[in-house]
């Protein structure tokens, strides 16, 4: 089969972040069987040899310059906001639009190039229009971005309160069009599946989860014991940010009153000035890019995944989980996984409020017995249920399901 994927982020190397990961490990194994051709655009931080890289992947790497183009001011804003409002796009959507992209993409379909073509997170639906009978297409939604805008005014974690509360009932709307543009929409959990289904009933929606690569996050030998604790993930993204800034001056405090030596390590690239500035703490270590995330992690005594808001299956939960360290986690940290029902092997301790924290890493602290439980039982949850080779063949048999229709 000839796939086009599309992915306006460059999806390697995988380790950039979440939806690099997705993207890249699908990529990877579809190419293995069927003629992939990607299409991306070039950041400025992206290297001639991860180019490279990603070529030796697939039949065909088509690399387009970056086409984010965003300016600050009110006026701007307001721009925004009205072009929304207009058009139907989201800002992050409409700013990464690259006219080169869309030519290219037009020229293929009406020759016929392609059996499918995959939109690899919903930011790239653009290139797609309404009015294409062929070749079918699929669009992986990362997470619903109504979600995420919606539990970020209900828990008050948003950035800019207002802008949200204008852009809440246009992303409902922008979603809307998506899950009936498409003909088939994949979605990580549960939760978004339910919620592109309220915008369309008769969508045809196929949840595939996040994965782990086994061999980049393997099982840790042994319990380093301690009072180490570990918060992950891209630290310039808003919703890591405040969930780093939450664990580390709200709970870690208490908590080191009645443990003095707890230490909390946050790794993660790009760390913004707010997350910089905790590491003045007492025991905070705020570490950047990091070569290898496995190594952090089978140093942490546990886990913590603290996050707040933000929708989706979390990479940073899979891959802690893989290398067998004990997590703590929140509700929107364990979308999602089956961790904690009563008929299943316990996988992690779920805490949302202050206290809970506190109760739940205590306990772990202090009983050898139950970080190992978790600890092996999460390793097995993954190798059964999370490894990218067996969620690809999914994804593959989705497209092939959208070429024969």
């Amino acid at each position: 089969m000839k796939i086009l994927m599309l992915s306006t982020t460059f999806p390697y190397p995988p380790s950039r972040g979440g939806t690099q990961v997705r993207t890249f490990n699908f990529v990877k194994h579809l190419s293995q069987r069927h003629e992939v051709s990607l299409l991306v655009q070039r950041a400025k931080d992206v290297t001639d040899s991860e180019i490279d890289t990603l070529d030796s992947f697939v039949k065909e790497l088509v690399v387009f310059p970056a086409a984010l183009d965003v300016k600050s001011g009110l006026l701007k804003k307001l721009q925004r906001y009205q072009n929304f409002w207009q058009s139907g796009l989201p800002p992050n959507v409409s700013s990464h639009y690259s006219g080169a992209m869309q030519q290219w993409i037009d020229q293929a379909v009406e020759k016929k190039q392609f059996d499918v073509i995959s939109c690899e997170h919903s930011i790239n639906e653009i290139y797609i229009r309404q009015e294409w009978q062929q070749p079918r297409t699929v669009i992986n939604c990362h997470s619903s971005i109504y979600r995420t805008c919606q539990n970020q005014l209900d828990t008050n974690t948003s950035e800019n309160i207002w802008r949200d509360r204008l852009y809440l009932p246009l992303l409902g709307r922008y979603e809307q069009n998506i899950s009936n543009k498409f003909s088939h929409l994949v979605v990580t959990t549960e939760e978004d599946q339910n919620q592109y289904r309220s915008f369309n009933p008769n969508a045809q929606i196929t949840v595939i989860p996040n994965g782990v690569d086994l061999e980049l996050f393997p099982y840790r030998h042994a319990d380093p014991g301690g009072y180490e604790l570990i918060v992950t993930g891209g630290m310039d993204y808003m919703i890591n940010i405040d969930a780093a800034c939450f664990f580390s001056l709200e709970v870690l405090p208490l908590l080191q009153r009645k443990y003095p030596k707890t230490r909390l390590k946050i790794v993660g690239a790009n760390p913004s000035p707010k997350v910089l500035s905790l590491q003045d703490r007492p025991g905070v270590t705020v570490t950047g890019r990091v070569p290898s995330m496995a190594e952090y992690l089978h140093q942490a005594t546990i886990c913590i995944v603290p996050m707040r808001s933000g929708f989706g299956i979390k990479n940073k939960t899979l891959e802690a989980m893989a290398c067998g360290v004990p997590i703590v986690a929140s509700d929107r940290g364990l979308e999602g996984l089956r961790v904690d029902h009563l008929s299943l092997p316990l996988r992690a301790l779920r805490a949302n409020q202050i206290e809970e924290y506190i109760i739940a890493i205590s306990r772990l602290f202090e009983d050898a017995t139950l970080r190992q439980k978790l600890s092996q039982n999460a390793r097995s949850y993954i190798e059964k249920e999370y490894r990218w080779e067996s969620l690809a063949r999914i994804y593959e048999r989705v497209l092939t399901k959208s070429q024969t229709g």
